[in-house]
């Protein structure tokens, strides 16, 4: 996405003035104007946009004056860069899909509303917590950039190693806890005539998920920090390079499904769900994605991936986790306080349920899914993230620095392919944060 500098200054952007908004109080925290037009546009992927809808309806029914403009799109960022440039832009936005707008360059260019007044307001279904007190670890933290959290994200993803849990008792073979134990399986899974593992491989982000949890649990938050702060060295630290090494093996012993390298994630989670591999790495929107894919009594469900070894900082059950669909109010929106009051409607707890049941994905409000009967691939990762409690961890790189996430991935996707040794990626990744690091240009984020 092209600079965004020029937002502030441009020439439109005056034509659009916010309106003063209410007198804040009890039941109007955030001071909505009641007849204040609202917009919101919608990333109208694997979710829909019906849960956004329904939270509109409930805006409309607070609010009957008010004009509401509902879009849902496909390609997010190239229907709004325009409309930030100009000055325009809606009221609400949902950031996310392929293409969608680079939040750290939005916020260098003071395009989006810090949020804290919507945290600090009064749950709107949940008396005596504030919203921000309604959230699962880390989705505050998530859409905090230079101090202000400017983007709140919907739903909580949940990264793992996913398998079919009826194959596993059919075939008598029990979820490894340590690497030792993934390998041993791993052999045995092979003699049965099965490929231990499948992998998306014309995106290689999704075997990067394990491999740097696997580095997150063996060197805890001090490595996961030196890696988002871009410290000198940091992709050599022993946790990353043990990771990089564990991964080599696996595919150096024959372990990784023969032509997944060449596997869109369409394929290779097909091939998964047809039983030609036993393990497959994705977020916790997989279930989501494999209806009316997976055959009926596949039952998938999520383990955390094993630990490396019996001195790993984090437990076994640590988990890598963060937030995504990522909503935020422009800084030139019309209506910044009906925007912010839609977010406190979509983020309830009602809102939340609904959007839980419909969509087998864990929203990021706690609690959303209490007392639901959950599908096998949901209440795993319910479970997982309960196991957990705080020994959550996400890296922030792939958010802060776009080239980064790039270079790893490509390092990795050639590490899994036998193409690079372990330390080769170690020191081709460590230039690539070193470029980053060294760039002036670039806006540089620290945790």
């Amino acid at each position: 996405m092209p600079a965004l500098g020029g937002c502030v200054t441009a020439g439109k952007s005056d034509d659009k003035v916010a309106d003063a908004g209410a007198e804040k109080t009890a039941e109007n925290p955030l001071g909505v104007k009641a007849d204040s037009p609202l917009e919101v546009v919608v990333f109208k992927g694997g979710y829909g946009d019906e849960y956004a809808v329904k939270a509109e309806a409930t805006y409309q029914q607070k609010y009957p004056q008010a004009k509401i403009d509902h879009k849902g799109l496909q390609k997010v960022g190239e229907a709004m860069q325009p409309r930030f440039v100009a000055g325009t832009p809606p009221d609400v936005v949902d950031n996310t899909g392929a293409g969608r707008l680079d939040i750290a360059t939005l916020v260098g260019a003071s395009q989006v509303t810090d949020l804290a007044d919507l945290l600090d307001a009064p749950s709107l279904d949940q008396p005596g917590r504030k919203v921000r007190d309604t959230l699962l670890p880390g989705v505050v933290d998530d859409g905090t950039f230079a101090g202000k959290t400017v983007a709140l994200n919907f739903t909580y993803t949940v990264w793992g190693l996913w398998f079919s849990k009826s194959l596993f008792a059919e075939r008598g073979w029990t979820y490894p806890k340590t690497w030792d134990e993934m390998v041993a399986l791993c052999g045995e899974i092979k003699k049965a005539g099965v490929a231990p593992w499948t992998y998306q491989g014309k995106y290689p982000e999704y075997i990067n998920d394990p491999l740097l949890s696997m580095a997150a649990k063996t060197g805890g938050a001090d490595l996961v920090k030196a890696v988002d702060n871009l410290q000198p060295g940091a992709w050599k630290q022993d946790g990353l390079v043990q990771a990089a090494t564990a991964f080599a093996e696996l595919a150096g012993q024959g372990y990784l499904m023969s032509g997944s390298e060449a596997l869109s994630h369409t394929e290779a989670q097909a091939a998964w769900c047809q039983k030609k591999a036993a393990f497959i790495p994705c977020g916790s929107w997989l279930e989501s994605e494999q209806k009316g894919v997976a055959p009926a009594g596949f039952d998938m469900v999520m383990g955390t991936v094993p630990a490396r070894s019996s001195s790993d900082k984090l437990p076994v059950t640590a988990v890598q986790a963060a937030s995504s669909e990522s909503f935020l109010v422009p800084a030139k929106a019309k209506n910044p306080a009906g925007g912010q009051e839609y977010l406190r409607i979509l983020f309830s707890k009602q809102s939340a349920t609904a959007f839980a049941e419909a969509n087998s994905t864990l929203p990021a409000v706690a609690g959303a899914t209490d007392g639901l009967t959950l599908s096998s691939g949901l209440g795993s990762v319910r479970d997982a993230v309960t196991a957990a409690g705080s020994d959550t961890f996400t890296y922030r790189f792939r958010t802060w620095y776009a080239p980064l996430a790039k270079a790893v991935d490509d390092a990795t996707g050639e590490l899994v392919n036998k193409r690079i040794s372990p330390a080769d990626w170690s020191t081709r990744i460590q230039k690539a944060a070193d470029a980053v690091a060294k760039d002036s240009t670039v806006t540089k984020f620290t945790r």
